[in-house]
């Protein structure tokens, strides 16, 4: 089932797949949708899925942070970074944006995702922070142990964006075990349940629209059934 919604300002359309997707699927219907966006066929979209359990490579994914190869399927992708693990549980946040029209920044723009990422998180009063030198958002566990809770990777063609986000609501956090992720030793991965938070993928997603909403400015209202 895919819900979505109409915008106010005819910019974004959301959309939420309550099935998982199959990940050369889901890249297919982005590259299709950038085209369109780019042409001025299609409005900019937000697209919150899930995938089953696979780990994907970013352009600068290094062979050795691969640690078990077997486990699931493997994409190599085109958006930055290293190796990252989407499944069940995780909800990736698809983004697809005219940066140009926006800011022409792509530094703000990820600054942006970012931030759209710790807005979300604070609705579940989680504190999530950048940090310098790593990739992604953070969660301080005290006693000098940071977990990381969510994965950023984007690309940008002809100035519209895609790929996006990945936030940790109840995966199977072992599935990381077959990974380096993003090539960050030393570090642990979490997740909302993991914190003893267990709010429900629905819960989750009005989190993630309202917090777009406050970092992107209000673009959408839903369509009502």
């Amino acid at each position: 089932m895919v819900r979505e919604f109409k915008p106010v300002d005819q910019n974004v359309e959301w959309r939420i797949s309550d099935l998982t997707v199959p990940y050369p699927e889901a890249i297919d219907q982005m590259e299709n949708r950038v085209a369109a966006i780019r042409a001025g066929h299609m409005r900019e979209m937000v697209w919150l899925l899930e995938h089953p359990a696979l780990y994907t490579g970013g352009t600068s994914a290094q062979p050795a942070d691969l640690l078990d190869p077997d486990r699931f399927p493997v994409y190599q992708t085109g958006r930055g970074g290293e190796y990252t693990y989407h499944g069940p549980g995780q909800r990736v946040g698809y983004v697809m944006l005219d940066i140009k029209r926006r800011k022409s920044d792509v530094r703000a723009y990820v600054r942006d995702l970012e931030s759209w990422l710790i807005a979300t998180l604070a609705r579940f009063n989680v504190r999530g922070e950048r940090r310098d030198g790593r990739v992604g958002i953070w969660v301080d566990r005290g006693g000098g142990r940071d977990d990381k809770i969510a994965a950023i990777g984007v690309r940008i063609r002809h100035w519209v964006s895609y790929h996006g986000v990945a936030l940790n609501v109840d995966p199977t956090l072992d599935h990381f075990d077959g990974i380096v992720p993003c090539g960050i030793h030393g570090h642990g991965v979490t997740s909302l349940w993991d914190l003893g938070i267990t709010p429900t993928m629905p819960e989750v997603d009005n989190a993630f629209r309202s917090a777009f909403e406050e970092v992107f400015g209000r673009t959408t209202e839903e369509l009502a059934g």
